[in-house]
Formats: C-alpha cells, sequence, structure tokens
C-alpha cells in the first residue's frame, strides 16, 4: 500500500517466515521496509502455535532492536522512541504489529518480535527480524550537456508504492516529478519534497555565492615573508576553490588555501579566487597584494635606532645610580 493522506506506510508485501523450536512460527510481512523521514511505519507479524498449544498461553510479547546484557530491551522503555511507539495483538492474538510515528534515520535498525509462554523459561524471538531503512532526500545533480543539469531526487533506499515529488524554485514551486532539468549557471535555489511530507525536504542545492577572502598576516608584505590567502563560498554542494592573479590565464594554485612563501616583487598584484560546484561558478573581488614601501633591512636599522634613543638613557641613569 501506498502512504495515505495521514501520512501512515503500511507495507504488507513480501513474507518471511521464521520457523522456531518447539513448533512455534512468526511470520513477518516484509523484511525490509523503506520509509520517508518524517512518516508513520506500520510493521506486522502472525504467530502460529504448536499443536495443543493456545496462545493464551503467550504472557508477555514486545518488540525490540537492542539487547541488554543478551536480554531484548522493549522498545517502549527506549527513551529514543519515548511517545513515538505503539504495538499490540489483534483479538485473536494470532497477529501482532508494530507502529511507530514521526520516523528519524536514527531508527533505521532490525526490528524483532519476542514472546513469553506460560511455561518457565520458554522464550521465543522471531529472528531474522524486519529491516527498518529511514530516507531522507538528497538533490542529485547531473550534467546533460554543456548547457543542461539534470536534477533527481534522491532517497537512500526504494520506498513503497509510487512516490510523487514536487521541486521547488527559491520556495517556490514549480513542477511535479523525480527529476527537473534546469540551465547550467543558474543562481536559484532547488529542492524537492516528498508528497504528503511537507515538514520534510531535501537540502536546496545552488551554484556558489560570491566568495571572500581573507589574507593572513597582512596584504602588505616584506621581502622573503609568507602570506595565506583562503576563500570561502556559500554553495552545495560544496564548492572547490582555484586562485588567479589578474591579467593571468593559467591558475596560480587549487584550494581553499594558498599560500605565497619567499615573497618577492614578481608575486605583488591582484588576487582571487573561483569557486566552482556543478550548479555554477562564482568569483571574489580583486585583493591586492603587496610589497612593504619599507624593507626588511631599513626596518632593522629603525628598530636599532629607537631602540639606543630608549634603552640608552634608561642604562645611563642605572650605571650612575649605582655608582654613587
Amino acid at each position: 500500500m501506498s502512504p495515505s493522506a495521514g501520512g501512515l506506510v503500511v507495507f504488507l508485501l513480501s513474507v518471511q517466515v521464521i520457523q522456531s523450536q518447539d513448533g512455534w512460527r512468526v511470520k513477518y510481512h516484509q523484511t525490509d521496509v523503506c520509509a520517508a523521514k518524517g512518516s508513520t511505519v506500520f510493521i506486522i507479524c502472525d504467530i502460529t502455535h504448536p499443536p495443543g498449544i493456545y496462545y493464551s498461553d503467550i504472557k508477555d510479547r514486545f518488540w525490540f532492536t537492542k539487547e541488554k546484557d543478551g536480554e531484548p530491551v522493549d522498545l517502549k522503555t527506549d527513551s529514543e522512541y519515548s511517545g513515538r511507539v505503539k504495538y499490540g495483538c489483534y483479538s485473536d492474538s494470532k497477529r501482532c504489529y508494530l507502529t511507530i510515528t514521526d520516523v528519524r534515520e536514527s531508527d533505521s535498525a532490525e526490528y524483532k518480535f519476542t514472546f513469553m509462554t506460560n511455561k518457565p523459561g520458554e522464550k521465543y524471538t522471531g529472528s531474522p527480524g524486519v529491516t527498518l531503512s529511514v530516507t531522507g532526500l538528497q538533490v542529485q545533480v547531473r550534467r546533460s550537456d554543456s548547457t543542461w543539469l539534470e536534477l533527481t531526487c534522491h532517497s537512500s533506499c526504494v520506498l513503497s508504492g509510487h512516490p510523487e515529488y514536487y521541486w521547488y524554485k527559491n520556495e517556490k514551486y514549480i513542477e511535479t516529478g523525480s527529476s527537473f532539468p534546469v540551465s547550467s549557471g543558474s543562481t536559484d535555489r532547488y529542492s524537492c519534497y516528498l508528497t504528503g511530507y511537507w515538514n520534510q525536504r531535501s537540502p536546496a542545492v545552488y551554484g556558489p555565492q560570491r566568495p571572500s577572502v581573507s589574507v593572513s598576516p597582512s596584504a602588505e608584505m616584506l621581502e622573503g615573508d609568507s602570506v595565506t590567502l583562503t576563500c570561502s563560498a556559500d554553495a552545495n554542494p560544496a564548492a572547490s576553490y582555484t586562485w588567479y592573479k589578474e591579467h593571468e590565464d593559467s591558475p596560480r594554485a587549487s584550494g581553499q588555501i594558498f599560500t605565497i612563501t619567499d615573497f618577492t616583487a614578481e608575486h605583488s598584484g591582484n588576487y582571487y579566487c573561483e569557486a566552482q560546484n556543478e550548479m555554477g561558478r562564482s568569483n571574489s573581488t580583486l585583493l591586492l597584494i603587496t610589497e612593504s614601501a619599507v624593507d626588511r633591512t631599513t626596518m632593522i636599522i629603525h628598530i636599532t635606532r629607537w631602540t639606543l634613543v630608549f634603552v640608552n638613557p634608561i642604562l645611563l641613569l642605572v650605571f650612575r645610580l649605582w655608582t654613587r
């Protein structure tokens, strides 16, 4: 069954039968479940008893995913599922169910049904259980040709039924379908929704915004020094970076960080970075890196001169006081 208007997902496809000892049998109605994040999952199993035994002989039953000290932990006592789990059996006790609301990606696990009988120490678990995979949505970007991209709404597992996806551009609905074409270099933001789960959508994909560039320690350099340029741009998918010097066609470096070592006059000039991802590209503003007007030798002379101006009177005063 496909998701209903209320968001309930019911899985009644393949059947998995677990033959336990003493003739007890647990039959799950599906062994693999894929659910959208935020939806409700409904898992069902049937119990068959051996001849001469009755369902009234079952005294305790519950669902679990974890064990502690070798014993199953009741889902209702697990704080991660607080307020989201409901289970029980129908009037004839042959069919039992588990309902998990507002499923999260952390709920992805194997769920098993276990029960005990009136006979001391006698307990049974339907194993292997039902594997639940909870998926969010992601937009995959693929280049169709030099001018067009294909966006696809993607989930990490195959959702049951025939899911329908809605596409939004800059928060406004534009189209329905699992994929959507856009022109290369678009500056818009695109995201997709799964019908019936409006609070769950994919992160938006978009080209790089204008990058910002920082410089350390300073854009005014002394010969022989080192300077580090860092480029950063908001983009999804994440951007790659290339560094250029103005009026040069060949890049100077690639990567988010560009370091110039042993600075010389030849390095002086305007620099910029280009941020690029599958959606497009964007350049930063120009950053001027220059050689300081004061070279290192001159700076040492100035430092020495000022040191003598301030330190010598102090030394002279100390000497006079000491010789009194």
